[in-house]
């Protein structure tokens, strides 16, 4: 019996030290996170506006973030050369910023980047349209706050520099997987006050195995003589303010 127990002590003091060693290392690793996302959505609305020209879209992007706060990003979405980008036919999106929490209360800080390869700007040149955002934002359990500066000519509309986006939203777990969400938003576009609308979004959300399911209805105020596109081939026109429901499924990896 007391031989038993010295072998066991022995054991327990040469584990010990791998044990400890295993736990460090598995704390270092989880200071570290990388996550992936796919979805496919019916319409694709920026800001309440049609970006797809009715048509469905596909989404996914890469997120990188650390234990500290420090996170960066990319997101891609198809969108239609009618819908303000001519000759392209895809979004890039790169982010970076910084997000803290401390009990039910978090904040959210940085910066974004909008590129859409191969199309012409509004200013009738070659360069593609791009947009770039500062963001600071503000959460309570499940509220959040977003204001969004643009430092760049809005998606290249001329002299439009300080544009800005207010962003108010709500996500509410249901228990069982499902969930609800709503949203209020108002664009301040500078030196185009005819430009500026306010939209709104009401969903429902339902997990089943690790796919997101969603019902979402978007509306917008958004005036009709800005936000109508024209399809230059078939001459067809399209209200991209127009209420919607958006059907969509996403999934994170």
């Amino acid at each position: 019996m007391k031989k038993s127990l010295i072998a066991l002590a022995l054991v327990g003091a040469f584990a010990a030290p791998a044990a400890v060693q295993v736990a460090v290392a598995q704390e270092a690793e989880s200071a570290h996170t990388f996550t992936a996302n796919v979805s496919l959505v019916s319409n694709y609305r920026f800001r309440g506006i049609d970006q797809t020209f009715g048509k469905a879209a596909i989404q996914g992007g890469f997120d990188y973030s650390h234990a500290s706060g420090f996170y960066v990003g990319n997101w891609n979405s198809n969108v239609s050369e009618y819908a303000g980008f001519q000759d392209g036919n895809l979004e890039m999106d790169v982010y970076s910023g910084y997000r803290k929490s401390f009990g039910d209360f978090g904040i959210d800080v940085g910066g974004l980047y909008y590129y859409y390869p191969g199309s012409n700007n509004l200013k009738g040149q070659s360069d593609a349209v791009d947009n770039f955002e500062l963001y600071i934002g503000a959460s309570w359990k499940f509220l959040s706050f977003k204001y969004s500066h643009a430092l760049t000519d809005y998606f290249d509309l001329v002299n439009s520099k300080h544009t800005g986006y207010y962003d108010l939203s709500a996500n509410y777990d249901l228990g069982s997987g499902w969930g609800v969400n709503g949203h209020v938003g108002y664009t301040d576009v500078n030196n185009y006050s005819a430009n500026d609308y306010t939209d709104w979004k009401l969903g429902v959300t339902k997990d089943i195995g690790g796919f997101v399911f969603g019902l979402s209805y978007i509306d917008t105020d958004a005036k009709r003589s800005v936000y109508t596109f024209t399809n230059v081939n078939s001459g067809h026109q399209k209200y991209a303010g127009k209420a919607t429901a958006v059907l969509s499924v996403s999934k994170s990896f």
